[in-house]
């Protein structure tokens, strides 16, 4: 491949053209696959072939005993938990952001720095 095809508006523009042909292409074949959701059985049962469809037998069908429990009373975590819990959470979405200012930042530079070394050439 070439460096102006890499580069150049109509390469770029192909190639994201095929990228979301592919995709829609890959969607419409999981969802021929398989249906959503699970579509009612008939009530019907086919019968032998030359004979009339029959109703199902009506089937009894016994309970299960469940026993209603009361549950405890809700209590709201204590102050000292809420704080620990928004310390905690404010701490993670601090080292969350930091990452990935880290890993934007790399791929930044690794991106000028490959482009200056193309203009260069």
């Amino acid at each position: 491949m070439s460096v102006t095809l890499a580069l150049s508006v109509e390469g770029l523009t192909v190639k994201t053209a095929i990228i979301a042909g592919l995709a829609i292409a890959a969607l419409l074949l999981t969802g021929w696959r398989k249906p959503a959701r699970a579509e009612p059985r008939s009530p019907l049962r086919p019968s032998r072939p030359g004979q009339p469809f029959q109703q199902p037998r009506q089937q009894t069908q016994q309970g299960i005993l469940v026993e209603h429990l009361d549950t405890p009373m809700y209590r709201r975590p204590g102050p000292i938990r809420r704080v620990l819990a928004l310390g905690a959470s404010g701490g993670l979405g601090v080292l969350i952001g930091v990452l990935s200012a880290i890993a934007i930042s790399f791929a930044i530079a690794f991106a000028v720095i490959s482009l200056t070394n193309l203009l260069q050439r």
